[in-house]
């Protein structure tokens, strides 16, 4: 899922938007998916989750995206189907109540997942935090905090794949079937992670205060971002999809 979080830059509706209407987008639908209890209701939310992707041009990240949550939720609907012995039994010790269940969970995962991830690769992470500043009045420290650890995602991504690269290199099976022994394989290579991680965030800590982070305030940014029809249309759709998650 290397790439999935890096900034896509394009022209298209979505990358129009406020940044702050793409925030609110994204909260709210993971709002919705928490509050609605039916499936159908999911599936709608999960279809707007990759319609939006595909409106920002990036449909082949989506469904990598996509592809890569279902992956990840395989092993939870599992531990749901497993653990959850009430309703009516349907194949052994599998019940409809458990099935229902595991659908539920994963289908949340994945709705509330995928807006958020979609709105950090259509939108660069200074606008985002000088949205967070400017329009959402929030202090610069916290959003330069929030926006400096979301683009140290796909930096850390990155480097975990190049350790793990040199490791195959050395005769190191990384593509074993066996999880359990998948994981004993990753675990050791998290003290050169964890390593390289402190020494990056200490240099991108000293190159912030050389350029005067701590001089910065809400007038130090030079874009404002007002909020347009295209803003209010999305708005509106972001009222109708958490109306639609409470109704249903």
């Amino acid at each position: 899922m290397g790439g999935i979080l890096d900034y896509a830059p394009g022209t298209t509706v979505v990358h129009r938007l406020n940044p702050i209407v793409k925030i609110v987008f994204a909260f709210c639908t993971c709002v919705a998916a928490f509050l609605t209890e039916s499936l159908p209701a999911l599936c709608a939310l999960l279809a707007l989750d990759v319609a939006a992707g595909c409106a920002g041009g990036i449909p082949q990240r989506t469904l990598r995206l996509l592809s890569g949550l279902v992956k990840v939720s395989v092993f939870l609907f599992v531990l749901q189907v497993l653990f959850i012995r009430s309703g009516t039994p349907v194949f052994f010790f599998v019940t409809d109540a458990g099935v229902h269940t595991a659908f539920l969970v994963v289908l949340r995962l994945i709705v509330a997942t995928m807006p958020l991830a979609l709105m950090l690769a259509l939108t660069p992470m200074s606008d985002l935090s000088n949205a967070l500043v400017k329009v959402a009045r929030l202090p610069y420290h916290y959003a330069f905090a929030f926006t400096t650890a979301l683009r140290f995602i796909p930096v850390f991504t990155g480097e975990m794949r190049q350790i793990m690269e040199a490791q195959t290199a050395r005769g190191v099976e990384f593509d074993t079937g066996n999880p359990l022994r998948k994981v004993s394989l990753i675990l050791p290579l998290c003290i050169p992670m964890l390593v390289s991680s402190v020494g990056r965030v200490q240099q991108s800590a000293l190159a912030a205060e050389t350029r005067g982070f701590y001089l910065r305030d809400r007038a130090s940014g030079y874009r404002d971002y007002p909020f347009g029809a295209l803003d209010a249309a999305a708005l509106a759709l972001t009222a109708a999809v958490v109306a639609f998650g409470v109704v249903l």
